[in-house]
């Protein structure tokens, strides 16, 4: 077995390169923006420091199951953990779950900046956001946040990224809550808006076209 961490710089460049492009996507202007991409951060830096740097969830699994678990080791594939707990065999780069995560963090990425775009022309013309992601759900810029979120646990669950996942979600649902109120007092007719969009899941109707078109 050959010990593939303490790799401190690969750590610190995919972090950086990731945010960058998350950065990019997202755009953040406001005091609120800020916090929302700030906490998203501490979580990508979480997961990569375990991911080249220091394995602490592999350290406690091993050191806590003892036997219980001996595939699990120090090596870079085992950072797959649901590959290891599931006693799947072969390559995790080409499992189920690795693909469907880069799916949905690409999936993500673009939500969030599709999204920016509409909502950065319907600020500059002081209207609300309406088309393109708006159209199906109020907050797609925070849905984007929780998919890529969710694509980086299946990929690479890490005991801090799975306790910071349901923080980070809650904290993306009071902000989005709280942008609401603001958007009300300064436009009134967003109540309208508000009373026939979904918040963050696209409604029965929606998802039922989509099937319908497979």
């Amino acid at each position: 077995m050959e010990y593939a961490y303490g790799n401190w710089f690969i750590a610190i460049a995919l972090s950086g390169l990731f945010l960058w492009f998350a950065y990019g996507a997202f755009k953040p202007k406001t005091g609120v923006d800020w916090r929302s991409f700030g906490a998203f951060s501490a979580f990508i830096i979480a997961l990569f420091t375990e991911m080249y740097g220091f394995p602490l969830t592999i350290y406690l699994l091993s050191s806590l199951s003892g036997n219980r678990f001996p595939q699990i080791n120090f090596s870079h594939n085992s950072g797959h953990l649901w590959e290891d707990l599931l006693g799947n065999t072969g390559d995790p780069h080409f499992s189920i779950l690795h693909i469907l995560s880069y799916a949905l963090i690409i999936g993500g990425l673009i939500l969030i900046s599709a999204s920016w775009n509409i909502l950065y022309q319907a600020t500059k013309n002081q209207t609300i956001a309406r088309t393109g992601p708006y159209k199906y759900i109020r907050h797609p810029q925070y849905v984007g946040f929780i998919i890529i979120i969710l694509g980086f646990l299946m990929q690479w669950p890490t005991l801090p990224t799975l306790i910071m996942a349901p923080i980070l979600t809650f904290m993306y649902i009071r902000l989005a809550r709280k942008e609401e109120k603001d958007v009300l007092q300064k436009y009134p007719q967003y109540r309208h808006y508000l009373k026939n969009t979904p918040a963050f899941l696209p409604s029965i109707k929606f998802l039922k076209s989509i099937l319908t078109h497979l």
